[in-house]
């Protein structure tokens, strides 16, 4: 039997089968709403809601990994909110910035006003290109904290409820974080030695697992025939160079996970906090299962959906996609990679794609996904259209 490699765990957040324990004399829980949702790149949630007196619709995130609420500063200029100096900053991948805040304000979905929240502001810019969705703002703890939500991926629907004794599906597992702000559990990871570490539950981030540099270079879990490539992400700040590879296996709860694609993080901001947490698991992961958030029972209760057994995404281009004005334009190319081997260029605007005209970013994005494949783009560069072949590569 191999060896465990324990880096500095400080708590272990074990994962646990059955039926939950509700006292029999607490209040049920009531169903308030059910609101629908959008699956964007990665599994990423967004839904539609109403912020305050404004009648514009606003799409939101919904991200366990945020601890807060917050809204995108453009949305903020457009419609002109007051806003204040909060005296706080936030700390992501990219950066650490300080933040103006909306006090006292209300979030309106269908059937439900929270009142009493305090709004960050943040820009979701880079977010809003990459989806080629307007993202007006984030869901997170300061919403997360007050209801029952519950997530269900196959009808794409999110239903909240009121705290109290809820009645869980036949089949739940309940994974038993620690929760400050944000989730923490434990988790398992394999790839040439096996080794355990503590990681945020992140529905916000659209991968599927991510380890910093630091925890890989401790644990020298990974196996040295693993070639990571580069390529830059999008996180709070700004861009943010990262590195993806392959690990043999991944373990939350008693679910296994095999070849799986593996972000590495320079965490130089200490966004994560290691040694205490080691990396995370996103939404690429936790789609794969209808999921229910009870903070206030410290529960996040997942079961395997229909999406369970989806492949993972192995694809590499060695750039990104992008939406402004309109238009869906190429950028970060990777020196070395298989978009600038096939002489794309930053800022190349795409027409087509695969005699495709009329795609969206996401579509355009799904047919890159086949790694082997070659893919035929026509892109505009500086007025002069061009035909480019696309050998998609992958990721070891």
């Amino acid at each position: 039997m191999k060896k465990k490699v324990l880096i500095l765990i400080a708590v272990l957040a074990i994962g646990a089968s059955g039926r939950a324990q509700e006292s029999n004399s607490e209040a049920e829980a009531k169903l308030i709403t059910k609101v629908p949702f959008e699956q964007l790149t990665g599994g990423v949630v967004v839904l539609k809601a109403l912020f305050n007196d404004i009648p514009d619709t606003l799409n939101f995130v919904l991200d366990t990994g945020s601890g807060a609420i917050s809204l995108d500063s453009s949305t903020v200029e457009e419609f002109r909110i007051v806003n204040y100096p909060s005296g706080k900053t936030i700390r992501g991948i990219a950066g650490v910035k300080e933040v103006n805040f909306v006090p006292n304000s209300s979030l309106h979905l269908p059937g439900l006003t929270v009142d009493s929240m305090d709004f960050y502001i943040n820009n979701y810019e880079v977010l809003t290109s990459v989806y080629g969705v307007k993202i007006d703002g984030v869901i997170g703890y300061s919403f997360l904290s007050r209801y029952i939500v519950s997530i269900d991926y196959d009808s794409l629907f999110l239903k909240i409820y009121t705290n109290g004794a809820f009645k869980y599906a036949r089949g739940t597992t309940f994974l038993r974080p620690v929760f400050t702000a944000l989730p923490m559990h434990y988790l398992e990871a394999r790839d040439e030695r096996e080794v355990a570490l503590n990681g945020y539950l992140d529905t916000g981030a659209g991968l599927s697992f991510l380890v910093t540099s630091e925890f890989l270079k401790d644990s020298a879990f990974l196996k040295k025939k693993r070639k990571p490539v580069s390529i830059k992400v999008q996180g709070l700040g700004g861009k943010k160079e990262m590195a993806i590879t392959i690990i043999k296996e991944l373990q939350l709860g008693p679910f296994k996970f095999r070849r799986v694609p593996t972000n590495i993080l320079d965490d130089e901001f200490n966004a994560l906090s290691y040694p205490l947490v080691g990396g995370l698991v996103g939404n690429d992961i936790l789609r794969r299962f209808n999921v229910v958030l009870n903070y206030d029972k410290r529960i996040i209760a997942v079961k395997p959906n229909s999406r369970f057994h989806d492949p993972f995404d192995y694809s590499y281009t060695g750039m990104n996609l992008y939406l402004e004005n309109g238009d869906i334009y190429i950028d970060d190319i990777v020196k070395g990679s298989p978009a600038d081997k096939a002489g794309l260029k930053n800022r190349d605007i795409i027409i087509a794609v695969n005699n495709d005209f009329i795609g969206s970013i996401t579509s355009y994005k799904n047919m890159m996904q086949e790694p082997g494949e070659r893919v035929t783009l026509i892109i505009s560069r500086k007025g002069t259209l061009k035909k480019i072949i696309l050998k998609i590569g992958q990721i070891h």
